[in-house]
């Protein structure tokens, strides 16, 4: 009989083990609904590929905090299914912001209280940049996207991917500096920009790259998917023809 006691206690033990075991495996995925679950949008506002129904004419829609908070746009911009990062997909036959050729999924860098648009000068301070991002797809006939930017109403620096050729660009050189020659679509890298003392440095996973001498005064971060393709040029003109781009951590300082 002594014996009983010392199994019925290791009897109770496991099953209360098998119900903890059960318990575990059986919690939920990570579950999330909006990008700024994932990111941090409080320096941003998005531009998408559709048009803005509030505004006359053809116009791309744009979202500012504190709606950017609560938003999604599927399949433009929303998180992915694991909940780790946000998806930004274009097509072709995006509609475009004024004065551009190709269309966009992309955050436009905002100042904190998230409704005026950030400048910021590259002579005075230290800006930087960081985006973890991978590349998933390429429009068809032009399989091209630019998924980084420092912008001041040109294109002063940006990484952008030509078939499988990562580059740094320079202003209109668009294979300034090749970083990558076989990028494999959905390999994460980081891309990090540093503007100071009126340069910019480019790293790519960490190293340095280039450093690019420069001078402006109404600078300002991008991150999404910037497709450089359309329906003049790629086919077919419709949204199975698209770029995409998932960013799993992205950070703007200033200092």
């Amino acid at each position: 009989m002594r014996g009983t006691r010392p199994l019925a206690l290791l009897s109770a033990l496991f099953a209360s083990a098998t119900l903890l075991t059960s318990a575990s495996s059986a919690a939920p995925a990570a579950a999330c609904t909006y990008p700024a679950e994932v990111l941090s949008m409080t320096r941003w506002k998005v531009q998408l590929p559709v048009d803005d129904p509030a505004q006359s004419g053809t116009q791309v829609l744009q979202i500012l905090r504190p709606r950017l908070n609560t938003y999604v746009l599927s399949p433009w911009f929303k998180p992915n299914s694991a909940c780790d990062g946000v998806q930004f997909r274009n097509a072709v036959n995006g509609v475009k912001t004024p004065n551009t050729t190709y269309a966009r999924s992309e955050l436009r860098e905002m100042q904190t209280n998230g409704t005026t648009e950030a400048k910021w000068s590259s002579t005075s301070g230290t800006h930087t940049m960081v985006i973890d991002q991978a590349i998933n797809h390429l429009p068809n006939t032009k399989p091209q996207v630019v998924v980084g930017q420092i912008h001041d109403g040109n294109d002063r620096s940006t990484f952008r991917l030509d078939g499988s050729a990562l580059y740094i660009t320079r202003d209109n050189d668009t294979h300034y500096k090749l970083v990558n020659s076989n990028y494999v679509l959905g390999t994460r890298f980081q891309a990090k920009f540093v503007v100071s003392n009126g340069s910019i440095k480019a790293y790519y996973n960490g190293v340095l790259q280039t450093t690019i001498p420069v001078t402006f005064t109404t600078g300002y971060f991008k991150a999404g998917v910037y497709t450089q393709a359309n329906c003049d040029n790629s086919s077919p003109c419709d949204t199975s023809n698209y770029g995409q781009n998932t960013i799993y951590n992205l950070s703007v300082t200033h200092s």
